[in-house]
């Protein structure tokens, strides 16, 4: 890719980048959220066509004019975006072969099909059976999928955007055998993330985008973490995580003897968890995937589908919460995990979705007051640095860690007494990471009481002040900031007491 310039109404996204990639690299490409990089990508897979662009794509020699995506996987192109492309009510084989299935005077050899999507789940090591359908499936597996979809296109160039963003720690390994095993076949791959641990791990070279322009291309030997940091932000970036004391005050939370069954299967996802959480505390949730993290805030929160058995104690009453209406009123926020589905109105402004839930607090019980509304959502959007024009932004626009401070902002305006944080960071860059975490930092020191889970143990280390680990819905082991080591953390996640 040479020179790559590419604009949107009032905004250059791309600036002169160039990028190139040979047969059988792996070819890192990072930068913080709005740097350009999803967009050089789409530009390179067609998405957005020739003529709508500056600058050329020369595949093997030969300048491109994608008009189309369809244009860029035959010229061997393949791309897997960060948002899942998959059509859930089908089933694994129909969305890997969606509109290439194969077929005699236009009736599907559904036989063929799924022979043929058996054998490439089979040759990828991935234990998916190609009837099930996607819907079924869970966020890693259906990630598995994609990527399924990708190679069955038989494709020399190779884009993974945060591939890794939804996969346990075996998903993870299973996918990078893969990766290996297409680098010695000789197919060249990009590979866009924010955890430089698996960028300095699989990679040849790495390019910095920064604001829509090349800082460098480097061998990955040539670096550290540090400077790949420091070129992202155009700045030295001191400790990551903030090293304050917090001063503790009363309970705010209490947890007795919650069990959370499956409302399908009736199978405990949480299994008689007890704990507590104290005004100024934060208390950080571990464990591996599928150990029941996210069901235990769901289900205190009133979100859970299935049974449930427990109490409840907020600043020492005890409340009955059956709903996220009855959360709120109690006191409770949650920043949920998925911010686009369960945490945004993409197509709704920032103001609208920051007073969406204290709405009655900030606008009155019975009519709307626009110009407080208005005042809040300013006020909220200077203190958590949201970089936007104004609070009538969409939603939808902005970076992943702008929409991510949004969907904070829309709780604290609630006012909780305990905040739920599930995954704070995931899927935003390093700068914003810190922000969020000097924003956790700040709201401890002012009383709120925090519960947060996190699959990245150095975050959850990071900024906890106690740690509680869950193995398979049942808690494994609790440790203070003094106490704590990585090693006790994963042994306690692996049910080793």
């Amino acid at each position: 890719m040479r020179s790559i310039t590419k604009e949107f109404p009032g905004v250059k996204a791309l600036d002169g980048v160039t990028l190139d990639l040979f047969a059988g690299e792996f070819h890192a490409l990072v930068g913080e959220n709005g740097a350009g990089k999803s967009t050089l990508m789409k530009t390179l897979a067609g998405v957005y066509p020739y003529g709508t662009y500056g600058g050329d794509i020369v595949v093997e020699s030969a300048v491109k004019q994608f008009k189309t995506v369809r244009d860029a996987e035959n010229a061997g192109i393949a791309i897997i975006f960060q948002e899942l492309s998959l059509v859930k009510e089908l089933t694994v084989a129909e969305n890997i072969f969606l509109g290439r299935e194969p077929s005699k005077f236009g009736v599907i050899n559904w036989t063929e099909l799924y022979n043929r999507a058996g054998k490439l789940l089979k040759d990828l090591n991935l234990p998916i059976y190609p009837k099930t359908p996607v819907g079924n499936l869970g966020i890693g597996s259906q990630q598995l999928v994609e990527i399924a979809k990708a190679l069955s296109q038989d494709a020399r160039i190779l884009v993974l955007d945060e591939p890794t963003a939804a996969l346990t720690e075996a998903e993870v390994e299973t996918l990078f055998g893969i990766l290996r095993d297409l680098k010695a076949r000789g197919v060249g791959m990009i590979y866009i993330s924010h955890k430089l641990g698996e960028v300095f791990e699989m990679s040849d070279r790495i390019t910095v985008l920064r604001d829509g322009r090349t800082v460098g291309t480097n061998d990955a030997k040539d670096l550290t973490v540090e400077r790949v940091i420091a070129l992202m932000v155009g700045r030295e970036v001191g400790d990551v995580f903030p090293t304050s004391q917090h001063e503790f005050g009363e309970t705010a939370l209490e947890i007795k003897n919650l069990t959370a069954f499956e409302a399908e299967t009736n199978k405990k996802l949480v299994d008689d968890v007890s704990f507590s959480v104290r005004r100024g505390e934060v208390l950080g949730i571990s464990g591996l995937m599928g150990a029941g993290r996210s069901e235990l805030l769901m289900a205190i929160f009133g979100a859970h589908l299935g049974k449930l058995s427990g109490e409840v104690f907020v600043e020492g009453r005890k409340v009955n919460i059956n709903s996220p209406s009855e959360a709120i009123a109690s006191g409770i926020g949650f920043v949920t995990e998925d911010r686009k589905r369960f945490g945004l109105i993409l197509d709704q402004t920032i103001l609208d979705n920051m007073t969406l839930a204290g709405l009655k607090r900030i606008s009155g019980a019975v009519l709307t007051h626009r110009a407080r509304e208005s005042v809040a959502a300013r006020k909220s959007m200077q203190n958590l640095r949201v970089k936007a024009s104004s609070p009538l932004t969409v939603a939808g626009t902005l970076s992943g860690g702008n929409q991510q401070k949004v969907v904070l902002g829309k709780w604290l305006l609630t006012q909780p007494k305990v905040l739920f944080l599930d995954e704070p960071t995931r899927g935003i860059d390093v700068g914003a990471k810190q922000e969020i975490y000097a924003n956790i930092n700040a709201l401890a020191k002012q009383g709120l009481a925090i519960v947060m889970v996190s699959s990245e143990l150095p975050e959850v280390i990071g900024l906890s002040d106690r740690i509680l680990v869950l193995h398979e819905g049942k808690l494994t082991g609790e440790f203070t900031r003094a106490q704590v080591t990585p090693e006790k953390v994963m042994a306690a996640a692996t049910g080793h007491h």
